[in-house]
């Protein structure tokens, strides 16, 4: 329990590095969204990720540069962050059937796969709540983000590597 809320505030805390670029801003939250599907595994990340979330619903400045309320939920970025409950449930899969260190290999495709993921839902929902074109949806939305997330991505599977290596991770 004290992993989930640790990963659930640091999911919160990881919205205030903001770089505002647009409709979509550039934040720090994939990767504690990534890491909590490889360090709890997928039903306890999705439990982490699902505080951070209702934390934000219930009213306080959790989401990106400090919103808060359903308000946001339903905005622009609405899908990015269903996209992030459900991510842990595709990262947490990377533990192929059982604890034990996750690999390089399992931990990048299972993530690049979260990533796809977020963008899936999170494009489709910018496209509809904004009104615009699916090429614009795309280049607002997840053009700017690739590159970075695949960043935050390697860096997840490493810095869970490393606590799992000197037992510093939770036991799933």
């Amino acid at each position: 329990m004290v992993w989930i809320a640790l990963l659930a505030a640091m999911t919160a805390a990881s919205a205030f590095l903001v770089i505002p670029i647009g409709a979509v801003p550039f934040t720090m939250q994939p990767f504690f969204v990534f890491l909590s599907g490889f360090l709890l595994g997928p039903i306890h990340g999705l439990f982490a990720v699902g505080l951070y979330i209702v934390a934000g619903l219930a009213g306080l400045p959790v989401f990106s540069g400090g919103g808060a309320g359903i308000g946001h939920f339903f905005g622009p970025t609405g899908g990015y962050l269903i996209g992030f409950l459900l991510s842990p449930l595709i990262t947490g899969q990377a533990h192929e059937g059982g604890a034990g260190q996750i690999r390089w290999l399992s931990g990048l495709f299972w993530g690049i796969i979260a990533i796809a993921f977020i963008y899936a839902v999170g494009a489709t929902w910018l496209k509809f709540s904004m009104g615009i074109p699916w090429g614009q949806s795309l280049i607002v939305g997840v053009i700017p983000f690739a590159p970075w997330d695949q960043l935050k991505l390697v860096g997840a599977v490493g810095c869970c590597r490393y606590l799992q290596k000197h037992n510093l991770a939770p036991n799933i």
